[in-house]
């Protein structure tokens, strides 16, 4: 699957669905849409992980902090799709309680994604707080 909207339609339905779930505090879509193949990392705006192991340990505690997500909305600025590879750049606007408390806020998010013998996964993400 290397056809651009094919890509996209992949993010807007996989990719926010997986993190919705994560900001409601269920981290397995989220792993089920990353990649098992090293190399695998993500700069994150509370924390980073490097290696499979790491991530899923990140995704864990990262799901344990939020509940309740209200809105998750991500604005695409700019991606790229090639045979193998493909990134997405954007926005991401979120409505959720993290640890308890509701807090609205926006991600400036980047991701690499992998197509691999069963799709795309992705392999890299980096984001920081904005707002």
């Amino acid at each position: 699957m290397t056809d651009p909207y094919e890509f996209l339609a992949w993010v807007n339905i996989e990719v926010v669905a997986a993190e919705r779930a994560m900001l409601d505090g269920d981290d397995g879509p989220r792993r089920a849409i990353w990649s098992t193949q090293e190399p695998v990392s993500a700069l994150g705006a509370w924390r980073t992980a490097v290696g499979r192991t790491q991530l899923v340990e990140e995704f864990e505690v990262l799901a344990s902090t939020f509940s309740s997500c209200l809105a998750y909305e991500f604005d695409l600025l700019s991606y790229d799709v090639t045979d193998d590879f493909a990134y997405t750049t954007g926005y991401e606007r979120i409505e959720t309680s993290v640890d308890g408390v509701p807090r609205a806020f926006t991600l400036r998010s980047t991701q690499v994604y992998r197509h691999e013998a069963d799709g795309w996964k992705i392999v890299h993400r980096h984001a920081d707080i904005l707002s």
